[in-house]
């Protein structure tokens, strides 16, 4: 019986589903520690093994990558969010311990162990898939950048055995999901949220439209913020002023600011390992000895040198969490040499987003009035993506369709069952 294959491919994280003919949709599932999840974290770990006098450098991507990371003493090189950089034509590549890697180098290393891992749990997965890809690539002004970006990613996936690759908007992608549920038609407003972008649908599901090869869609957009912009701003307003921002050091006989760009760096925390560069480190070293609040730097030190970016942003992801269903949550974040517990509310928290929130609100204005649908004529909208738990999120939507018109529900995977299912309708 033919197979066919959806790949979500994130930039946190990333799933799989494979569907059949008159079959349920099912996706991979992959282990980390004990735990049985169908998240694949899009993240790679490169580390150092000694043989004899050699050093050879080796690699792992998922939860592999995660539980190696936690495991060792001395941390390597941690990298995620790499698809963030897809439309980027600056970052060509990156050095992992003396040896330049190109960007589609480290892409298709991931791609491949996505792979290789969903076929572990699903079978072969044969030679063809429908792929997710964002409206808007994150960082991308034109159209030709996001070409560019589909073009880095096609070359990712290819060298991962996906020779035919069908690209499909992830909203679009969750609508053949949602779909899945009805006995009838409807408008509906697909919001997916993921690590870096947000994304948006309108267009008609149901008995009339599905399994149609072409399929009506009234209008996308999208904007490059979700979870991470959330994330960024928590590390912004908490976590860096305790680790020296905005505090002073002395200059012969001037007063000076810690230099902002350190912190810049602290807000995605796999710009972290960035900071680890001779250089940077010369320059903390001298700001500890000049500092007003010299303790500040050297726990921002111990941050970088120990590599505990992932740490760090796994607290700050347990927050926001807390924070959608209470109204306050203690963040704590407790590792040798550094010390933080502190309350945060949800009012904080919805004040320090508000600019994130204000681009989500007019992004979703601009594709409504632009289509000219009322919202009144949407019938649903379906969340999906990992910041639709945020409360400040659904509120958006809320004000503008009523509560009793949002939908959610897998909120990790139904953007890759519904690649399948589109593959399925293509005979992809």
């Amino acid at each position: 019986m033919p197979r066919y294959v959806g790949v979500d491919f994130g930039t946190t994280n990333s799933a799989v589903a494979v569907a059949r003919k008159d079959a349920p949709v099912v996706t991979a599932h992959f282990r980390l520690n004990d735990v049985e999840t169908e998240n694949f974290r899009s993240v790679l770990y490169f580390d150092q093994i000694r043989d004899g006098n050699r050093r050879n450098i080796s690699a792992l991507a998922g939860p592999k990558a995660i539980m190696q990371y936690l495991e060792a003493e001395q941390k390597g090189r941690l990298i995620q969010s790499l698809k963030s950089y897809l439309g980027s034509r600056l970052l060509t590549s990156t050095n992992v311990f003396g040896r330049p890697y190109l960007l589609e180098e480290l892409l298709s290393f991931l791609a491949r162990s996505l792979r290789q891992e969903s076929e572990a749990c699903l079978g072969r997965l044969g030679k063809s898939a429908v792929v997710g890809r964002p409206v808007r690539f994150a960082g991308t002004e034109s159209e030709k950048d996001n070409e560019f970006a589909l073009t880095r990613l096609r070359t990712a996936l290819q060298n991962a055995g996906f020779e035919e690759v069908f690209f499909e908007y992830e909203p679009v992608g969750a609508a053949y999901f949602y779909e899945t549920r009805l006995d009838h038609d409807e408008l509906i407003l697909v919001a997916d949220f993921g690590g870096g972008t947000s994304d948006f649908s309108l267009l008609p599901v149901g008995p009339s439209f599905r399994r149609r090869r072409e399929r009506e869609i009234l209008g996308t957009d999208g904007v490059a913020l979700a979870g991470d912009a959330f994330d960024a701003k928590i590390v912004r307003h908490l976590v860096s002023p305790l680790l020296g921002q905005g505090s002073s050091y002395q200059s012969l006989d001037k007063t000076l600011v810690v230099p902002a760009w350190i912190y810049m760096k602290l807000e995605r925390w796999h710009h972290l390992s960035l900071l680890k560069s001779k250089e940077t480190m010369d320059v903390l070293q001298s700001l500890v000895v000049q500092a007003s609040d010299p303790d500040k730097i050297r726990s921002l030190i111990n941050l970088v040198q120990e590599d505990l970016g992932f740490y760090l942003h796994s607290a700050v992801q347990r927050a926001k969490l807390e924070l959608s269903s209470g109204q306050t949550t203690i963040f704590s974040f407790q590792v040798p040499g550094i010390s933080i517990s502190h309350l945060v509310t949800r009012k904080y928290f919805e004040e320090w987003i508000s600019e994130e929130l204000n681009a989500i609100a007019t992004c979703v204005d601009g594709l409504m009035k632009r289509v000219g649908a009322t919202a009144r004529e949407v019938n649903k909208v379906f969340l999906t993506g990992g910041s639709s738990f945020v409360l400040a999120v659904r509120a958006i939507f809320d004000r503008r369709f009523g509560a009793d018109r949002l939908v959610v529900g897998d909120e990790f995977t139904s953007v890759a069952k519904g690649l399948a299912l589109r593959a399925s309708d293509l005979g992809a």
